[in-house]
């Protein structure tokens, strides 16, 4: 009777870490994707810092995300947004959750590219609006109707994030279990659920 290898989590971390070396990891996706929750798990697990990179953002300019959004536009939004970037991939490794739409624009996503290793959590529409209809924080929801431009964002955007180096499932789970999947796709295994997930 064979036995199935069960990859504990420290082995899991320790795989991930190794095949990470000197990279950054970096997360992009939707909003609502998990970037930012998963990602701080993921950097705790992996012993290195997690960036946020709308919260750097918002330290270096000294305003929110909505108010730069209001005050300069999307476009301005999007450069002060790559030059952020640029600087925070520098030095690795780290964890970087990017916001929505830094990986669409094309400036940007040559800064993650060469930065590091780029996973997209890709959600579906129902997860996704599950996730950001709480709060009226996301400029980019301030609309009619904004689940149908939820949609359109994920129609115009998931092919763009398709070119990221790696591609997670994020759904309803708990946040551990996403965070050992990418260690996992980053270790280059297969993932196995434990008992206690």
């Amino acid at each position: 009777m064979s036995e199935t290898l069960t990859i504990i989590p420290e082995t899991l971390r320790d795989k991930a870490r190794a095949a990470l070396g000197k990279r950054n990891l970096i997360l992009v996706g939707l909003m609502g994707a998990g970037k930012s929750s998963v990602g701080r798990i993921l950097a705790t697990q992996l012993g290195i810092p997690f960036i946020d990179t709308d919260a750097e953002i918002e330290r270096v300019s000294r305003m929110t995300i909505p108010e730069l959004f209001e005050t300069y536009g999307e476009q301005e939004f999007r450069a002060l947004e790559g030059r952020v970037i640029k600087r925070i991939l520098r030095t690795g490794p780290r964890l970087v959750s990017t916001g929505g739409g830094a990986f669409i624009n094309e400036r940007t996503r040559k800064f993650i590219k060469r930065g590091g290793l780029s996973i997209w959590l890709k959600a579906d529409l129902d997860v996704l609006w599950e996730r950001v209809n709480k709060r009226d924080t996301r400029p980019l929801l301030r609309t009619e109707n904004p689940k149908k431009t939820l949609e359109d964002l994920m129609n115009a955007r998931y092919p763009i994030y398709a070119q990221a180096d790696m591609t997670v499932l994020s759904r309803d789970v708990r946040k551990e279990k996403m965070a050992n999947e990418i260690l996992a796709a980053v270790a280059g295994i297969p993932y196995e659920e434990s008992e206690d997930e």
